[in-house]
């Protein structure tokens, strides 16, 4: 819940950074001469990328959590079964261990969206934010039936 109000908060003042940044481009649009329109358009564009990359983002988050519920109603959800350090943090070759599992798990069933799913936590778990990502995006796109890449 805590990961879900800072997500929420983070993307608040994003949008008011968005609305701001917009307001400036706009007035240097107004002012009409060459350089201060090409100028509002350049960054104009900057608020654009940005929502779009919140869009898409948000976009992610909430299907992955659409499937971690799913998941958790099948009862397919991964167990934590991590060595954690004194700190709290994972340790490394427990997450190492565990990934070894889940791979070797999505390896022999290369079309379920579940493995997939349990290998994007296993990455993550051992702090691939890249592939976690992508093992991911597979998960979402296999559950969806959309066509997957190799």
């Amino acid at each position: 819940m805590r990961a879900k109000i800072t997500y929420c908060l983070t993307a608040a003042v994003l949008v008011v950074y968005f609305v701001l940044v917009g307001s400036r481009g706009v007035l240097l649009i107004e002012q009409g001469t060459a350089l201060t329109v090409a100028l509002g358009v350049c960054v104009l564009v900057l608020p654009a990328i940005g929502v779009w990359f919140l869009w898409k983002n948000t976009q992610f988050i909430s299907r992955a959590n659409r499937l971690a519920a799913e998941l958790d109603a099948e009862g397919g959800l991964p167990v934590d079964q991590l060595v954690r350090t004194a700190g709290g943090r994972i340790d490394r070759e427990s997450a190492d261990a565990v990934f070894a599992e889940r791979r070797a798990e999505t390896e022999d069933s290369p079309d379920d969206w579940r493995c997939w799913f349990r290998l994007a936590v296993a990455y993550h778990d051992a702090r691939d934010t890249p592939r976690a990502r992508k093992a991911m995006q597979r998960a979402i796109a296999l559950h969806d039936g959309k066509p997957v890449r190799a």
